[in-house]
């Protein structure tokens, strides 16, 4: 393949795509994007169309616009293969273009698991429009029907005489022809797939990373750049009150020392404020820093305390403020139950804390701001810098660097808005760096949470009754002050829980937010299917019952879960219920396949054990099966299985590598995932107290993909949720110890 990866700007698209570049430029439908034109350009005959996704030009290349951002899950490769397939182009001529952030391309949004499962369709009509349009175009060069063309490795073939022209020796003739409607495509059959589901397509950039020829957000170096660290409130939304920059100043390198603005509730993707050092290099401007002199004004979030937010939570969970699922009568089931158990679980507040900080460069000039950033959405980067430095969007040019992970933190631009925010004040470009302590101390955190289930067994040990409580704080307050009851936190793993009982309940309780609170990888699924698989398993061991075998009965029989019959309003993460069912066969098959891969029915040697826990997220399904050893009081995860029903399974290596990060990410915040706050600030700073599993601590794998015909579900954030309950149900069947709150780090035992 064509080692060439671009950052598309304005200037230079249309420099290279536009009028006399010998380029024939295909305009496609997205996602989210109504009533866009058809027409495109090439060789000056028509003006190109903005939502502009893969050329061909005349020296026979093939470019491809990704419009998501890479951060290890292989989208700049994914993408392509999808394109490519139907498009019939040859591999070794694909250059990828990395797009700049623009409404045009639909949601650049990458996150929730998205990118193959929203655009799947989309990418593929986008290279059928082009072989279409190819084929019709040698056609009409030899005059012979465009059935008897046939588009093959970056040629077009004329079956009956053999005859064979290339893709670029077709492009001025194809500039002139209309661009078929979607529903007039013949998309390719499966069977004819040359790199949708193989295995053996190489990362694109994989060489360049392994070599470190690759740009990631820390990396980006512009002419004349200054580099910039700030010290921000320790305490969510404190005020200045003063700063003395006497002793900062004098650090060779320091520059400048400026005083932000001090935030305003609620936080949304605002930059927090406080003191912004400024240097010729990173080291000087973090020595200014250490030597500045800060007072502020604290919050009222300086109250904010982990134990007793504990406890809070736990009181919540007693009174709950809204009812999310009411499925027949909890409560007189409950009442006239043989048997009760209730079980509580808890799940810290966390942190991304990615390889990589976040890290931005800004270049302020001629009213326009040039970006670049390690950003998992360059839509909002670029609509924040807009609103909230008061210029157009279109004069904010934001180009996506690689990323060294995110999880969910750097889809949050507040980094992005401080460096063009400095940027303007200082006349020239900046970079902004945050360090590994800004991340933990002053990030986006995933929300703490407190669970308390009880289930109502009848005569015949039947679950009659589930009744789920929950209290956390919301997402929902990063975006509005005030609010303080989950949202669509509730679809990720408590309304849509999935077993078959009569008389269903899930309650949130009120819970005030004194951090800033986003979205990390599987968001609350992380905790409620702690918490759901958990209370299974340990439903199963009263029964004494085998847990898969009893986990199996309590998905019941194969159907499809409506969960509007029991009064729950559910997104389904966005994706339509009718071609993304909940579908507990799915569920079922997963849960067989990972146990029979695991070798579930067979006894383990003396001092292992398997745990088992299966969960749908994202639309996909993942059962993981763990196996864990103890020595000397110490627990290890020895081996762990995963089967995984994503649909059509677009890249099966990439799916693979996912769910092996899904492990070691799953470990990281069962063993070791802990942020706690005294007086309001984050008490934790780098990996030497908020560690990240080490390479002693992961396991070997072994992944199943199921084979289907499914649409593409999710797969960035599927295998998480599994891990944890897995592993402390392995736990709990080795040494009869149940564990209920996370991190195991807590206990000694890891």
């Amino acid at each position: 393949m064509m080692k060439t990866i671009e950052n598309v700007s304005r200037r230079s698209f249309l420099k290279t795509m536009g009028i006399g570049s010998g380029a024939l430029v295909l305009a496609v439908n997205f996602p989210e994007v109504a009533g866009l034109p058809k027409a495109f350009a090439a060789d000056g005959v028509k003006k190109f169309e903005p939502s502009v996704y893969v050329h061909i030009n005349s020296d026979d290349t093939v470019g491809i616009v990704v419009h998501r951002s890479e951060m290890g899950q292989g989208i700049r490769t994914s993408i392509p293969m999808v394109v490519a397939d139907e498009l019939e182009a040859d591999w070794e001529k694909i250059n990828v273009i990395q797009g700049l952030g623009d409404k045009k391309y639909g949601s650049q949004n990458t996150d929730g698991s998205r990118s193959i499962r929203n655009f799947y369709q989309p990418l593929r009509e986008a290279g059928a429009t082009a072989r279409t349009m190819l084929e019709q175009a040698a056609a009409s060069k030899w005059n012979v029907p465009a059935t008897e063309c046939k588009a093959k490795a970056n040629q077009v073939i004329h079956k009956p005489s053999g005859k064979s022209v290339s893709f670029g020796s077709l492009v001025a003739v194809a500039a002139t022809l209309p661009v078929p409607e979607p529903s007039t495509l013949t998309l390719k059959d499966k069977s004819d797939f040359n790199f949708i589901g193989k295995s053996d397509v190489a990362l694109v950039d994989g060489h360049d990373i392994a070599t470190g020829n690759t740009t990631y957000g820390y990396d980006v170096q512009l002419p004349n750049m200054e580099y910039v660290v700030i010290a921000r409130p320790p305490v969510l939304a404190s005020k200045l009150v003063k700063f003395d920059a006497t002793k900062a100043k004098k650090v060779k390198g320091v520059i400048d020392v400026i005083g932000l603005e001090n935030l305003e509730e609620p936080p949304l993707f605002k930059p927090l404020g406080g003191v912004a050092v400024v240097a010729t290099n990173t080291w000087a401007a973090m020595k200014g820093r250490e030597a500045l002199d800060i007072e502020w004004d604290n919050s009222a979030h300086a109250s904010y305390e982990s134990v007793s937010y504990k406890k809070m939570l736990a009181d919540s969970c007693d009174k709950p403020a809204a009812t999310l699922r009411n499925g027949g009568d909890v409560d007189k089931a409950l009442a006239s139950a043989a048997k009760i158990m209730s079980a509580e679980y808890y799940v810290p507040e966390m942190i991304h804390a990615p390889m990589e900080p976040p890290a931005a460069a800004a270049h302020y000039h001629d009213g326009v701001f040039d970006v670049w950033a390690c950003t998992q959405t360059p839509q909002s980067a670029q609509g924040t810098v807009a609103q909230l430095l008061q210029v157009p969007p279109e004069n904010v040019n934001i180009n996506v660097t690689l990323l060294g992970g995110g999880f969910g933190r750097k889809s949050k631009p507040d980094f992005i808005v401080e460096a063009a925010m400095l940027s303007k004040m200082r006349g020239k470009p900046v970079k902004v760096l945050w360090t590994r302590e800004d991340e933990i101390q002053n990030g986006y955190y995933h929300a703490v949470s407190y669970q308390k289930l009880k289930a109502g067994l009848d005569s015949n040990n039947k679950v009659t009754a589930w009744q789920h409580n929950v209290a956390l704080p919301t997402i929902s307050s990063t975006f509005s002050k005030g609010a303080d009851i989950i949202a669509f936190e509730g679809d990720l793993g408590l309304i849509d829980m999935p077993f078959e009982i009569a008389n269903v309940q899930c309650n949130a309780g009120k819970a005030t937010a004194h951090t800033r609170i986003g979205w990390l990888r599987s968001v609350t699924n992380i905790n409620q299917a702690f918490a759901v698989s958990s209370f299974a398993d340990e439903l199963a061991h009263e029964m004494k019952a085998d847990p898969k075998d009893y986990l199996m009965s309590l998905i019941g029989t194969d159907r499809q879960i409506d969960l509007a019959a029991e009064n729950a309003k559910y997104g389904n993460y966005g994706s339509d219920l009718n071609a993304y069912p909940i579908d507990t066969a799915r569920m079922k098959n997963v849960l067989e396949r990972a146990a029979n891969m695991a070798d579930w029915d067979k006894p383990r040697p003396k001092g292992k054990a398997l745990g088992i826990a299966v969960h749908r997220s994202f639309v996909s399904y993942v059962a993981c099966v763990a196996e864990i050893s103890e020595q000397n009081g110490k627990i290890k995860v020895d081996k762990m299985w995963f089967s995984v029903d994503c649909g059509t399974a677009v890249n099966p290596e990439r799916i693979r590598s996912q769910m092996e990060g899904a492990a070691v990410f799953g470990i990281s915040l069962t063993y070791f995932g802990e942020v706690t706050a005294k007086d309001g600030v984050i008490q934790q700073s780098n990996f030497h107290d908020y560690p990240m599993a080490r390479m002693t601590d992961t396991p070997t794998t072994e992944i199943d993909i199921v084979e289907s015909d499914a649409p593409p579900g999710g797969v960035g954030e599927p295998g998480v949720p599994p891990v944890a309950p897995a592993i402390t149900n392995a736990i709990f069947a080795l040494t009869g110890k149940r564990y209920r709150e996370l991190p195991l780090s807590q206990y000694g035992i890891v």
